[in-house]
């Protein structure tokens, strides 16, 4: 396997973010995203939130240096969430899973959990890999679609990763 990383998400990333996040294949599979995708203005407004609050860890995920996509983690609703987006061109080589396991491991909060468009089973399977274990499933407007959609989420509780917590 290549070398991945997690790094702070800095301004020179912002382009490939955008460019990452626009990808029609992955806002299909990823479903809920923006509702305009190519809203750069949206975009810049949206990460500029994320990188001043308090409450959201971004990275950027690299492998063997370059970009590889973005994870992070962030509450909502009292519930800690992670979150992974990974370029295409690094889809299918184990990547989201090392950069998950990365992510999970520098958060102490437990527990986590994360959501996924009941579509996605290369994240389900990702998801699954880490620890993570379906709690419920809703239906949810995904922007992504177009439509309604089945939306499950799932957690990981201390007791299965190892880590410990707050």
């Amino acid at each position: 396997m290549r070398h991945i990383e997690l790094r702070p998400l800095d301004d020179d990333d912002l382009d490939a973010v955008f460019e990452m996040m626009r990808d029609p294949e992955a806002i299909a599979i990823a479903a809920f995203t923006a509702e305009d995708p190519d809203d750069r203005a949206a975009f810049d407004a949206w990460i500029d939130r994320q990188r001043t609050s308090g409450d959201v860890r971004s990275f950027v995920v690299t492998e063997d240096g370059g970009f590889a996509g973005t994870a992070a983690t962030f509450t909502i609703d009292g519930d800690r969430e992670v979150t992974y987006w990974i370029a295409r061109h690094a889809w299918g080589r184990g990547v989201a899973t090392a950069a998950l396991r990365l992510l999970i491991s520098r958060e102490p909060i437990r527990p986590l959990f994360a959501r996924v468009a009941a579509h996605n089973a290369a994240s389900i399977a990702v998801l699954e890999k880490a620890g993570f274990t379906e709690v419920s499933r809703n239906v949810d407007f995904a922007p992504g679609v177009g439509r309604e959609i089945e939306e499950i989420v799932f957690t990981l509780v201390p007791a299965l990763d190892g880590l410990g917590g707050a």
